[in-house]
C-alpha cells in the first residue's frame, strides 16, 4: 500500500487528532489505483486488520506514552533518575491540556488521545467492511468483524478510564469532521460492553494464541469493562447495571480461568531467551503485543529502556547490552518493596534484578565477580540503620568487598526515592538487540494474562459481598491460586535469578560475553540475613481476620477500618505482587478512586501535588482548539465547559 495512501487513511481514521493532519488530508493526493473501495474486498479487509493491531497493540510500546500513562503517579513507581516525563509523575503544574516539555521525550497530552482514535477509525473501516461485504467467509464475517468490535472496545475503554466521558465515533469518515460533542462516561460504557460483547459472540479460540485476538481475550476485556463500570468512579450512575455486571465478571473470569492454566513457576514467565520464545506462548497468556526481529519492522518494542537503574556509571562497571540501555524513567516506591512478603513470595526475586556482574574489571576486581547489589530488607531490620548507600559489604562467596551496595532502607520509609540507583523490573529486558546502544527491541508485551482475570473475579466477589451477595472469604481462593504460585517450593534455589538478559546469545551485537553484566542470582539471602534454606513456604490466606504483615501495614497507613476497604486494599496489593510494572496501575487506583491516597501515602514525587481532579486526564489542547460547534471555533467557554474539571 502506498505510504501517502496509509497517511490519508490515518488522518481520516484520526478523526481529529491534530490540525496539521486535517491541513495534511487536504494536500494528499491518491497515487496508485488503489482507493477506498479496497477494503470492500477480503484482502483489503485482512490488511486492514494488520494495520489496527499494530496500531492499537504494537504502536504504544514503542515510546514511553504507555508507561507515562499506566505506571508514573501511582503507589507502584516515582520518577527514577532522569524526569523527561515527570509531569505525569509529580501532578504538578505541567500537567494540563498542553504537557509541559522537560524534553524532547515527554508526552504531549494529546499522545495518547490521538492514538486511541487512530485506532478507534481503523477498527470502524474493518466493522463497516466486514458487516457490508457479501461473503460466506467465516474469517471474514465472524473473525475479522469480532476483531473489528474487540479492537474499537478496546480504544474506548482505554479512553474512558483515562479521561471519562469522551466523543463516540462509529462511523467510518470520508471527509473531515471538524463537529463533536462529549458523551457521557455511561454511554461510553455502555458502547464499550456492547461492542466487547458482539466480539465475545463472534470469535472462537482458534490459534494462533496469544498473537490474536481470541474468545477468552474478548471475555476477559468485558469482564475487565464490567469491573470498571462498577468501580466507585461511576457511582453517581452505576447503581442499576453494578450487581449484574460484577456477577458477570465472576461468570466470564471463571470461563476464561478455565482455558488459561497459570504457569507453574512465576519466573517462567519472565526468563525470556529470544523472540518468539517459549515464554511468549504460555497458556496463562490470553493476549499479547506481537513484535518482530526482522530489522526492518517499523514498529518495535521500547520498553526495555524505561525501568533500568543506573549502571555504567559506577566503578567497575560499563554499559552492556545484557545489563540494557539504562533510561531511568521509573523507580520502584518503598511501598512496591515492602508490600511483598521478602522470605517467602518468590515473584519480588523474579521480577526484579537485584544482583549484577562487574564487567570491567581492574586490580582487585576481575570480571565477573560481583559488582552491584541491592539489599531489600525487611521493614524490622536495623542492621544498616539510617544509610541507604552502604559500600564495602563483604561478600560471603568470595571473600570480596562489594564496589557498590544500596539498601532500600525501611527506616526512612522512601528506601531508594529520588536517585538513579533501583533494583531494575526486568519483565521487559530484551538482551537480543544488536547493539548497546540500541533502542529497539523484539519482545512481545503481555496485554492479558489469566493471572489478573484471577484477580478480576477476586476483586469482583469483594463488591459483591460489599453488597450484601455472598461473602468477602469468596474472594480468597482466587487470591490463594497466585500467592499459592508465588510460595517458593521445598527445594528451591531461592537465589536462583533469570531474565531477558539471557537472550543476548541470540544476538547479533558481537558483544564480547566477558563485559557482560547479568548475573542469574538475587540478593534473597543478603537482604533477608538469613542461611540457605530449601523448605517449602505457604503464603495462604486463610481467614479476611487474618490478612497478612504487609497488607495490615498497608491498611493501618491508610487508615482503613471497614471489612470492604481492607478487601480491596488486599486485591490492589495483590495486583502489585503478582502484575507491578504491567501497565495497568494507573486505571486500576483511577477507577476505584483511591490513586490520591495511595500516592499521596507512597509517591514521594506526587504526594505533594494531586487532588482529586487527576482521577482523570485533561483533554488534549489539541482536540478542543480544532474542533467546532455551529460551524464556528469553540468559545473559551465552550472550551472550558468540555474539559474535564480541575484543568
Amino acid at each position: 500500500m502506498n505510504t501517502k495512501y496509509i497517511k490519508i487513511g490515518i488522518c481520516t481514521f484520526a478523526l481529529f487528532a491534530t490540525v496539521a493532519c486535517q491541513n495534511d488530508f487536504l494536500k494528499e493526493e491518491l497515487t496508485t489505483q488503489r482507493g477506498n473501495s479496497y477494503y470492500d474486498s477480503e484482502a483489503g479487509i485482512q490488511a486492514a486488520l494488520v494495520g489496527a493491531y499494530n496500531q492499537v497493540f504494537a504502536v504504544p510500546f514503542s515510546g514511553e506514552v504507555q508507561f507515562a500513562t499506566t505506571n508514573y503517579g501511582t503507589d507502584e513507581f516515582h520518577v527514577g533518575g532522569d524526569g523527561s516525563n515527570s509531569p505525569w509523575n509529580n501532578y504538578d503544574g505541567g500537567l494540563k491540556s498542553i504537557v509541559t516539555s522537560v524534553t524532547s521525550n515527554t508526552i504531549a497530552a494529546e499522545r495518547a488521545w490521538d492514538m486511541y482514535y487512530v485506532g478507534i477509525g481503523m477498527a470502524n473501516q474493518v466493522i463497516k467492511s466486514a458487516t457490508e461485504i457479501n461473503s460466506t467467509n467465516n474469517a471474514i464475517k465472524k473473525t475479522a468483524l469480532g476483531e473489528g468490535y474487540f479492537l474499537r472496545a478496546f480504544n474506548y475503554l482505554r479512553l474512558v478510564r483515562q479521561y471519562g466521558g469522551v466523543p463516540i465515533k462509529t462511523t467510518v469518515s470520508t471527509t473531515v469532521e471538524l463537529e463533536f460533542t462529549r458523551s457521557t462516561a455511561q454511554e461510553v460504557y455502555n458502547l464499550v460492553i456492547s461492542d466487547f460483547t458482539k466480539a465475545y459472540e463472534l470469535l472462537d479460540n482458534t490459534g494462533p494464541l496469544p498473537q490474536k485476538i481470541s474468545k477468552d481475550a474478548a471475555a476477559h476485556f468485558l469482564a475487565k469493562a464490567l469491573l470498571s463500570r462498577a468501580s466507585e468512579i461511576n457511582d453517581s450512575w452505576n447503581t442499576s447495571t453494578k450487581a449484574a455486571d460484577l456477577a458477570k465478571v465472576v461468570s466470564l473470569s471463571d470461563e476464561v480461568i478455565s482455558r488459561h492454566p497459570l504457569a507453574t513457576n512465576y519466573g517462567n514467565l519472565w526468563a525470556w531467551e529470544k523472540p518468539n520464545a517459549a515464554s511468549e506462548a504460555l497458556p496463562e497468556l490470553i493476549l499479547s503485543a506481537q513484535f518482530s526481529d526482522n530489522t526492518l519492522a517499523t514498529t518495535n518494542n521500547n520498553q526495555h529502556l524505561y525501568f533500568t537503574g543506573r549502571y555504567d556509571d559506577l566503578p567497575y562497571m560499563q554499559r552492556d547490552l545484557t545489563g540494557m540501555r539504562p533510561f531511568s524513567r521509573l523507580a520502584p516506591t518503598y511501598f512496591t518493596y515492602s508490600v511483598f512478603d521478602q522470605v517467602n513470595d518468590s515473584r519480588f526475586w523474579k521480577s526484579f534484578r537485584t544482583k549484577s556482574r562487574c564487567n570491567k574489571g581492574s586490580g582487585k576486581y576481575v570480571n565477573g565477580d560481583l559488582g552491584i547489589m541491592y539489599v531489600i530488607n525487611s521493614p524490622t531490620d536495623t542492621r544498616f540503620a539510617n544509610t541507604v548507600n552502604v559500600d564495602a559489604i563483604v561478600y560471603a562467596k568470595t571473600g570480596k568487598t562489594i564496589p557498590s551496595v544500596y539498601v532500600a532502607n525501611a527506616l526512612d520509609g522512601k528506601g531508594l526515592a529520588g536517585g538513579v540507583r533501583f533494583p531494575s523490573l526486568s519483565k521487559h529486558f530484551d538482551g537480543s538487540r544488536v547493539g548497546v546502544n540500541e533502542v529497539k527491541g523484539y519482545r512481545d508485551e503481555v496485554l492479558a494474562r489469566s493471572a489478573e482475570t484471577y484477580l478480576m473475579a477476586a476483586e469482583a466477589k469483594v463488591r459483591l459481598a460489599n453488597l450484601g451477595q455472598g461473602s468477602y472469604d469468596a474472594a480468597l481462593p482466587y487470591i490463594n491460586a497466585l500467592r499459592n504460585r508465588a510460595s517458593f517450593k521445598s527445594g528451591e534455589d531461592r537465589a536462583s535469578y533469570a531474565d531477558g538478559a539471557a537472550a543476548f546469545v541470540v544476538s547479533t551485537s558481537g558483544q564480547n560475553v566477558s563485559i557482560n553484566s547479568y548475573m542469574t542470582e538475587n540478593s534473597y539471602y543478603e537482604s533477608n540475613n538469613i542461611p540457605a534454606t530449601t523448605t517449602a513456604t505457604d503464603l495462604t490466606i486463610s481467614s479476611i481476620s487474618n490478612l497478612p504483615a504487609q497488607d495490615v501495614a498497608v491498611i493501618n497507613k491508610l487508615g482503613y477500618t471497614s471489612t470492604y476497604d481492607k478487601m480491596l486494599c488486599l486485591v490492589l496489593n495483590e495486583k502489585t505482587r503478582e502484575l507491578c510494572g504491567e501497565f495497568h496501575r494507573w486505571e486500576d487506583l483511577s477507577r476505584t478512586k483511591t490513586l490520591v491516597a495511595r500516592a499521596k501515602a507512597f509517591n514521594v514525587g506526587a504526594a505533594a501535588n494531586i487532588k482529586d481532579y487527576h482521577l482523570l486526564r485533561p483533554i488534549p489542547q489539541t482536540f478542543l482548539d480544532a474542533i467546532f460547534s455551529g460551524g464556528q471555533p469553540l468559545s473559551s467557554e465552550q472550551k472550558t465547559a468540555m474539559q474535564n474539571p480541575g484543568y
